[in-house]
């Protein structure tokens, strides 16, 4: 199913270009949205590797496993044990996905600073995912946020289907800032706005981009996480760099995807993300050519290939020696 057939926006008028930022924050969700959906369980010891060599790659902020019920995420099964192995690296973040109260309490065992929740824009994905409706899902995440925040966590707010829902189509506008809003009201200091099923354009992120900003919140509260199904994600991404947002969710290697589209290529790869921030002379704190190696080597251990673009022409490079 395509932008046509969602009934997105094929055509919106674009702002003028906006100063692009400085610097760069890369989210990097491998360990976590880009394992969660393997079928073979990674070892425990090559998970606690993965995060390693990110780190050592430059990445600063890992987003490290998820405290969600094993039996829903067998691949997660182990966060306790991981946060357990983990060597923190000074100066990096390693947030966790919490799902619920029960969620926020192992996070809170294992010594967790910084966490995320995962919301809905649409109501058929909120009852799928979550088993509540729209409205119903903030009844669950405002007291885990209330505790978190209490405690002195951060608390990030994913919001998924923000372009685009397979059951329901395109995603009013409107819909998205007002569930967006919620949860910053309700005490998260920053929102992921997903492209789930990977079908965004650029003038639908800029559209989506300039509501946020009409409805008082500032771009700085700002995130944005794209799948790359239509090949958008860079372009999609550069959009809301456009227009001064200066977090972005990406996988080393372009790990994971999306299980509600069948013809998702996963996330947009880290690799690819930073070779067009280095073009376009933004920092990003990355050093290209150990995350390449870090990606051939997970690759591996998964026996397949990455999809990233970047990592499949620098690592053939590699391997013949230019």
């Amino acid at each position: 199913m395509g932008p046509r057939e969602l009934g997105l926006p094929m055509q919106v008028a674009s702002p003028e270009p906006g100063e692009l930022p400085a610097e760069v924050t890369i989210w990097e969700v491998g360990a976590r949205d880009g394992l969660q959906n393997e079928k073979e369980v990674v070892p425990l010891d090559v998970k606690l590797e993965f995060l390693q060599r990110m780190a050592d790659a430059g990445l600063g902020v890992l987003e490290a496993t998820s405290f969600v019920r094993p039996e829903w995420v067998p691949q997660l099964a182990d966060a306790a044990e991981l946060l357990a192995g983990l060597q923190q690296v000074p100066g990096v973040r390693y947030p966790v996905l919490v799902p619920n109260a029960r969620g926020l309490d192992r996070a809170l065992e294992s010594g967790v600073r910084d966490i995320a929740i995962f919301a809905a824009a649409t109501e058929t994905f909120t009852r799928r995912n979550l088993n509540r409706g729209l409205d119903e899902q903030f009844a669950m995440f405002d007291p885990v946020v209330q505790r978190a925040v209490g405690e002195g966590l951060a608390v990030r707010g994913y919001v998924s289907m923000c372009f685009g829902d397979p059951w329901e189509g395109a995603v009013p506008v409107e819909q998205v800032v007002a569930v967006g809003k919620r949860l910053l009201e309700m005490g998260c200091w920053q929102l992921s706005l997903g492209d789930t099923i990977g079908v965004a354009t650029p003038g639908h992120v800029e559209s989506l981009l300039r509501a946020f900003v009409a409805a008082g919140i500032g771009v700085d509260r700002l995130a944005v996480h794209f799948h790359d199904t239509y090949g958008q994600a860079l372009a999609n991404t550069y959009a809301a760099l456009r227009h001064g947002v200066s977090t972005v969710d990406s996988s080393a290697g372009g790990l994971g995807g999306c299980p509600y589209a069948k013809s998702a290529t996963g996330n947009l790869a880290t690799e690819d993300l930073v070779w067009m921030l280095d073009g376009l002379g933004l920092k990003h704190g990355v050093d290209l050519g150990k995350l390449v190696e870090t990606s051939v080597w997970m690759a591996e251990r998964l026996g397949r290939p990455s999809p990233s673009r970047v990592v499949k022409a620098l690592g053939a490079a590699e391997a013949s020696g230019s």
